[in-house]
């Protein structure tokens, strides 16, 4: 039986890039060998999202990456979420722990029911705590109608993902104590529009809470999970997502909405 450390640098590297980000750097810690084998652009390189040079055209990057190992490359993509996009109203990052993409779409890249008039919605910018140039805020409504689509394409292939509703309440809310809101993600072309799902995004006195509150300041709901089975640059289905509550007779204001953040199942944020 051969020892590892009997085999050249560039096997080791190998078997290492079929293992993970934090295997790889818990393999750095061996010894002066597994260190470069696993510091190697071979391994990192696997770790790296299979639509990167598109990710680093929306960065303006792509002239930079000669500039940088693939590991280096992975750190700066997985530190903090950065925006991507001409309008910059999508924000990209790389799961550090298992490589996964993860996305969000900020409010403007939803279609909000009534968002453009502004006794209903109000676009709030600089927002203290967002990552995007700007929030919307919801005045008041009767009918609260938020939905959206993302290609699955972006997203890492073989990989169980969940949508995340990012959201806050003002000092003022009102209205979702008294009722739940209704989700759903489904992928569009199959049959029906997915399993529908009601959550109080904030829960009566009574009830147990059912949102999670994230490191960054905002809350968040799940709406749903999905496998994304394929996930390649050629594949192009489409995902849709959607928040709502048609109920007519309770009114609703306070919502201040960040978007809605796709990301491996059970990755907290």
């Amino acid at each position: 039986m051969v020892e590892m450390s009997m085999l050249p640098e560039e096997c080791i590297s190998y078997i290492i890039s079929y293992t993970s980000p934090m295997d790889a750097c818990r393999s750095s810690l061996v010894c002066r060998l597994f260190r470069s084998a696993a510091d190697s652009d071979v391994v990192w390189g696997r770790f790296l999202p299979h639509d990167l040079l598109h990710i680093l055209s929306e960065l303006d990057l792509a002239s930079s990456m000669d500039s940088l190992s693939k590991k280096e490359l992975f750190s700066r993509l997985s530190h903090r979420p950065v925006l991507v996009g001409d309008d910059r109203n999508r924000s990209f990052a790389i799961d550090k722990r298992s490589g996964k993409n993860c996305y969000m779409l900020g409010a403007r890249r939803l279609s909000i029911e009534w968002g453009d008039t502004p006794r209903y919605w109000k676009w709030i910018p600089n927002w203290k705590q967002s990552r995007f140039l700007e929030v919307a805020e919801l005045g008041i409504v009767w009918w609260l109608d938020i939905k959206g689509w993302i290609e699955t394409n972006m997203l890492s292939p073989k990989t169980r993902y969940a949508a995340y509703f990012v959201y806050n309440l003002n000092v003022e809310y009102n209205g979702f104590e008294e009722r739940p809101v209704k989700l759903r993600v489904y992928l569009e072309g199959q049959d029906g529009n997915g399993d529908e799902t009601s959550v109080f995004l904030k829960p009566p006195p009574n009830m147990q809470q059912q949102f999670r509150e994230r490191a960054d300041g905002w809350m968040e709901v799940e709406m749903g999970e999905f496998f994304n089975d394929g996930g390649e640059e050629d594949d192009h289905r489409v995902l849709a997502f959607s928040l709502f509550d048609f109920d007519g007779n309770t009114t609703k204001s306070g919502l201040i909405v960040e978007g809605i953040e796709f990301r491996p199942k059970g990755i907290d944020r």
